[in-house]
Formats: C-alpha cells, sequence, structure tokens
C-alpha cells in the first residue's frame, strides 16, 4: 500500500534527517490500509529557525502552484520534498506515467467537483501503477480495500477487478474524497480521511478541538501524519522536477489510445494478435481483467483500450472483436464472423456508463417499476445502484429514493 510513501518513510531518518545535519534515529514504518500496524519513532522539529520556512523558496514554489488543496510548508514537507528529490529515477518514471494517467484523473475529478490537483494522491499511494497490491490486500492505482470499493461502486469478480481500472477507480477515489469534504469542509482533512478513514479524522477533530489538519495531527494515526505532508511534497516535485534534475522518462506503452466497447467474451491474446502488439502492453492498457479476457455482455458492454489502430489492422480486429464467445477465447487464430457488426471507437471516459438519459441525483421509485427497469431508463449498472444505497437485494420498494449519481451528496431520507 502507498508504495512511494512507504519508501519514503522507511528512508527518511537515514537520507533527510542527515541530510539536515540532526542525529540520526532508528525509524521504520510498518503501514496497511485499514489494519494500521506502526512502529514509528517520535515526531523530531528540525533544528532550524522558523525564518528559514517562512522565507523558503520551497515555500515560495509551493505558494505559486496552490489552488484549491492548501498546500502549506514545514520541516514535515522538507523531509519528504529532500526524499523524492534525491531518487531522481524513480520520479522521472512516475512523471512519464502521469502522462498517461493525468489526463483521465483530471477530466473525471472536474466533472465531480474535486480539485485537478488531488491526482498526484495516486503517486503516494501506488506510484501511477494499477496493478499494485498492499500486504492487506489494496488494490489499483488509488488502492481501495474491497469493502470501500464496494461501498463506491466498483465491481470484483472471477473475470474483473474494477479497483485496476484507473478510469472506474478514480470515479470512486473522487466520489470518497467528495463524501469527506462535504463531511469536513477541508481538502487536506478529506486527503486524510482518504489514508485513515473518516472515524479517526473524526476522533483525532474531537481531541483536538480544531478543523484544521496540523492541528490534529499528532491525533492522527502515524502513517496518516506522514500521508499528507507526502502529498504536498509529491505535488511540488511534480511542478518542479525540472529545478532538481529529475528527467521525465518515457513509459512502456501507447501514449495513442483507441478505446472499443465490447458485448462478447474476447481474449486479449486474440486482440494483440489482431493488431500485432504485444501482449503485455495490452494487459498494462486493461489493467482490470484478471483472466486478461473482456467479460461483455450485450446487457454490460465493457470497455477495451487498445493502442491506435492503424488502418490496415481494422479487418483483424473487426474479426476477432465479432468471433463468438467461445472461439474468441479458446481459438488461437481469430475467426471470421458472418454477420459482424462495425468496430467503433469512443473516448475511454465517457464509456463509463452506456449512453442513455442522464440520470438525477436521486430517484424515487413508483409503483410497477424494477431496479432493472430503472437502470435501463438511465443507463446504468443494477450493481452500481445497489452498491451506491447500500442495497443487498434487488428488491424496489415503492416511495424509496435512489441514489443515482455517485457524486451527490448521500441521502438520509
Amino acid at each position: 500500500m502507498k508504495r512511494l510513501l512507504i519508501f519514503a518513510a522507511c528512508l527518511l531518518s537515514l537520507q533527510i534527517v542527515k541530510a539536515h545535519s540532526l542525529p540520526a534515529t532508528d525509524s521504520s514504518l510498518r503501514v496497511a490500509r485499514g489494519n494500521y500496524s506502526q512502529k514509528i519513532s517520535q515526531d523530531t522539529a528540525l533544528a532550524l529557525p522558523l525564518g528559514i520556512y517562512s522565507t523558503s523558496i520551497f515555500k515560495l514554489r509551493l505558494d505559486s502552484i496552490q489552488k484549491d488543496v492548501q498546500l502549506d510548508y514545514n520541516e514535515y514537507v522538507q523531509n519528504y520534498i529532500d526524499l523524492y528529490t534525491r531518487h531522481k529515477e524513480e520520479m522521472g518514471r512516475v512523471m512519464g506515467l502521469s502522462k498517461y494517467y493525468f489526463p483521465i484523473y483530471e477530466k473525471i475529478f472536474r466533472e465531480a467537483g474535486i480539485p485537478v490537483e488531488i491526482k498526484y494522491l495516486s503517486i503516494v499511494e501506488s506510484k501511477l501503477d494499477p496493478n499494485a497490491v498492499s500486504r492487506v490486500g489494496a488494490t489499483g492505482p488509488w488502492q481501495f480495500m474491497a469493502t470501500t470499493a464496494k461501498m463506491y461502486g466498483l465491481n470484483m469478480d472471477s473475470y474483473v477487478d474494477e479497483r485496476r481500472d484507473p478510469i472506474q477507480a478514480s470515479y470512486a477515489a473522487a466520489a470518497y474524497l467528495k463524501d469527506a469534504y462535504q463531511e469536513f469542509g477541508d481538502w487536506l482533512l478529506a486527503i486524510a480521511s482518504y489514508n485513515c478513514g473518516k472515524s479517526n479524522v473524526e476522533r483525532a477533530v474531537e481531541k483536538a478541538g480544531a478543523m484544521d489538519f496540523w492541528s490534529i495531527r499528532q491525533y492522527l494515526p502515524p502513517e496518516t501524519r506522514n500521508y499528507v505532508p507526502a502529498y504536498i511534497a509529491v505535488s511540488y516535485v511534480m511542478n518542479y522536477a525540472g529545478k532538481h534534475n529529475i528527467i521525465t522518462q518515457n513509459w512502456n506503452f501507447s501514449a495513442r489510445t483507441d478505446t472499443v466497447m465490447v458485448d462478447k467474451f474476447i481474449a486479449l491474446s486474440n486482440v494483440a494478435r489482431a493488431l500485432n502488439v504485444d501482449l503485455t502492453d495490452l494487459a498494462l492498457l486493461n489493467p482490470s481483467y484478471k483472466r486478461q479476457i473482456v467479460n461483455g455482455t450485450t446487457a454490460l458492454p465493457r470497455r477495451l483500450v487498445i493502442p491506435y489502430a492503424e488502418k490496415r489492422n481494422y479487418n483483424a480486429l473487426y474479426d476477432v472483436l465479432n468471433n463468438t464467445p467461445t472461439s474468441a477465447v479458446l481459438q488461437p487464430e481469430p475467426q471470421i464472423a458472418p454477420a459482424a457488426r462495425a468496430v467503433s471507437f469512443v473516448d475511454p471516459v465517457s464509456t463509463i456508463k452506456p449512453a442513455g438519459t442522464k440520470p438525477p441525483d436521486y430517484y424515487t421509485i413508483k409503483e410497477g417499476e424494477t431496479l432493472e427497469n430503472i437502470a435501463a431508463d438511465y443507463g446504468l449498472d443494477i450493481r452500481e445502484i445497489k452498491a451506491w444505497n447500500h442495497l443487498q437485494s434487488n428488491k424496489a420498494i415503492v416511495g424509496k429514493k435512489l441514489k443515482l449519481n455517485p457524486f451527490a451528496k448521500i441521502s438520509r431520507g
């Protein structure tokens, strides 16, 4: 979980404290999302005059990039800035990956009303690795535990783990953060709650009698005390990498992609063969498919992201996408289907839900309606409706108000 943060915390006393000419301390940090088991040395303030921080070039730079999320500067933030800027190759790799992932995050966050700069939190969580898995099972670029993932509409079954899908997981992360901000009214507290849960932040607020991160920091779990400074430091590094000779590295998959909606079971290996691309690269673009099989159906088409297709490969791709489920998965070579439909390329983020009437934030169930009908009318997945409303069955209760927008404030009615 949060590989970059863990890596940073483990090296903090050996590299950063030494860099500031402080006595070295024996400090280690063991973290687990949802199960906070940590051993961490007591916080030690740097023995530097406060004026150093108030006039620092780092503070001036943070002030210049601050938008909606408060970017405070202090010794804790400086520690992480020092550490991340020392690991130039690692940060250069992350910067390369961001060229692909950040446009996805930004579009979703704008739609949800979330500050786009919170995209940097995914670096602290996973270093932008969709296949990241913590030792306690937190998964994907936004490191969701299964219980929280289900609450925010992410599907996990034998074929798919949507926690790994950069698009689906980003919608869920945005919904969580928006809920947290509506509760706390402060983005740093919302970010802290993403790490340790809303209840831990609520208890810390109660103990401190304050509603800002730095006032409640001492009452938070040790990992969370470091989590917010790490987020601020990553925000700094991603904006000022050039000042520290950090060079953006090329990523190892296609920058230009197309998206196809698939309504059959299709093996990624057959798609890779048709497009003459490496299966590993194709799987990296589609990390949620656990068996490397796109399990699309007519009722629930699935999104397939492919490297930009050359026109000469259209026919082969066309054939693969129109095979029967059995031949698509089992045949070693693509088979031509007799009644094939045209390949349709679409915007990847726009395919988060099937096309349909824009759903309202809330909908009151009427006599004779079913959840299936309501989902179909608004182009939603019934599993999403059940997850957003914490429903255990498909029973539709007349008069019940349903939440149909994951970004709408939770209804208490």
